[in-house]
Parts: structure tokens; sequence; C-alpha cells
């Protein structure tokens, strides 16, 4: 049995919620009503939650986002392409990271019209997905 992956979050639209994962990032709408809308996200489920506090932008990418980290350097360049060609808002653009070392990875960062975060990465050697505890950096502070 296959294991999936489910996360909830905030919108304050569901019709601008589904335009954007639907149309923009290419999920599979499923269930929806007036105050949440599920997706299916490369197979995993997201569930889109309204609610009325006002939402508000982090002011840098940490600590909270989430996202992919994708297998095959091709699926990781598809969803570059497409979120290049449907205008999506990237809060980082494309770029590698720890180029030269066993942890080197290709990342994005996109911000969705609620201000959610999301990171979509391809690592250049499997391993380092969960592995190398030799090695002390993660993400943009480094060590």
């Amino acid at each position: 049995m296959k294991t999936i992956f489910h996360l909830a979050f905030p919108i304050t639209d569901v019709a601008q919620a589904k335009a954007y994962y639907v149309d923009g990032l290419g999920c599979i709408p499923g269930r929806e009503n007036r105050h949440a809308l599920i997706l299916n996200l490369y197979g995993h489920q997201l569930v889109a939650h309204t609610t009325k506090e006002t939402l508000q932008p982090q002011r840098g990418i940490y600590p909270r986002h989430f996202g992919l980290v994708f297998t095959e350097e091709k699926d990781w360049k598809d969803l570059l392409k497409r979120a290049q060609q449907c205008q999506l808002l990237f809060r980082e653009e494309a770029k590698d990271r720890f180029v030269g070392t066993p942890l080197e990875h290709r990342t994005f960062f996109l911000e969705d019209p609620f201000y959610n975060l999301m990171e979509f990465k391809y690592y250049r050697h499997s391993e380092a997905i969960f592995g190398n505890p030799e090695y002390m950096q993660i993400g943009e502070r480094g060590l």
C-alpha cells in the first residue's frame, strides 16, 4: 500500500484557489464546497480550507513552506516550465544550492494568492534527500 501525504492550508476564496492550484500548478481537483477544496498534487492530498482571518505574507521563506522533492529532474523542469508559462508568482527563482557537494540540488519557491509558500526540489544525489548526516547545511541559512 502506498502512503500519501496530507496537508491542509488556509485560503480565503475557493474559486481563486482552484484557479491557482488546478489551472496554474496542475493539481487534479477533488471534492469541493464553499468552505474547502481537495486537491491531488502528484498523488498527495492538499486541502485548502477557507478562513475569515486576514492572511499575512511571511517575511522570508523560513520557517514555513511545503512542497515536493522530485526524484526525476525532468519532472522538476516540467513543473518549473509550467509555473513560468502560467506566470505564477515566484518567491525565489530557480537556482542550484550546494553546488559541487553531495547535497547539490535544484530548487524554486512559489507563493500562492494566499501567501502559502511552496518549494520544489530535485537532488542530484538521491541519498541527500534524507541522508548525508556528516553535512550540516540545510536551506539558505546553511549551518
